[in-house]
């Protein structure tokens, strides 16, 4: 595991997109889990649907997440040391992501990522089965997160921040819609 201390600069300092926090919101009984993926200039959100918690299914649930990305958007990813990212090194072959790690009790080192699970929280509240809910029910949470202003983007949604910079950075490059 690398330590979220040797991620480059541009990432601490949210220079650009594609520097993403994740983590896993657990469901009732720990059978079922909703990852969540925010991108640190942005502060874009991507849920991802889960059958389980194990690293097998974050694998496959990450992989699938970032797989429509232009990869100039899938710079790194800082997650927790949670068992869910013990196969983090397939995750990077495959996607191209550099993954960091955050000390452990260190959730103030993904703050972005912790903040994103406070919101996510109001619509998927603790001890709710999240295998009862369905992919539009997390896109429609998406959208809410992300058509919401943010003072930080300057009252910008995230959606519009990440529109302007696909549209001034990535000749044409569709980014991704709610």
């Amino acid at each position: 595991m690398v330590s979220i201390h040797l991620r480059p600069p541009e990432a601490n300092d949210r220079l650009l997109p594609g520097h993403w926090e994740g983590d896993l919101i657990i469901g009732a009984g720990n059978r079922s889990a909703v990852g969540t993926l925010v991108c640190r200039k942005t502060l874009f959100v991507m849920l991802v649907k889960m059958d389980g918690a194990t690293a097998l299914h974050a694998l496959k649930g990450y992989e699938q997440a970032f797989s429509p990305l232009d990869a100039t958007l899938r710079k790194t990813l800082t997650y927790d040391q949670g068992k869910e990212m013990a196969l983090h090194k397939k995750l990077a072959e495959s996607t191209g992501l550099k993954i960091y790690f955050a000390d452990p009790h260190s959730p103030w080192q993904r703050g972005i990522c912790e903040n994103i699970n406070g919101l996510i929280r109001q619509y998927l509240p603790k001890g709710l089965d999240l295998s009862t809910i369905t992919d539009q029910e997390l896109q429609q949470i998406e959208r809410a997160l992300n058509t919401r202003p943010r003072r930080i983007l300057g009252f910008r949604t995230p959606q519009e921040a990440l529109d302007a910079y696909c549209r001034e950075h990535l000749d044409g490059v569709a980014p991704l819609t709610c």
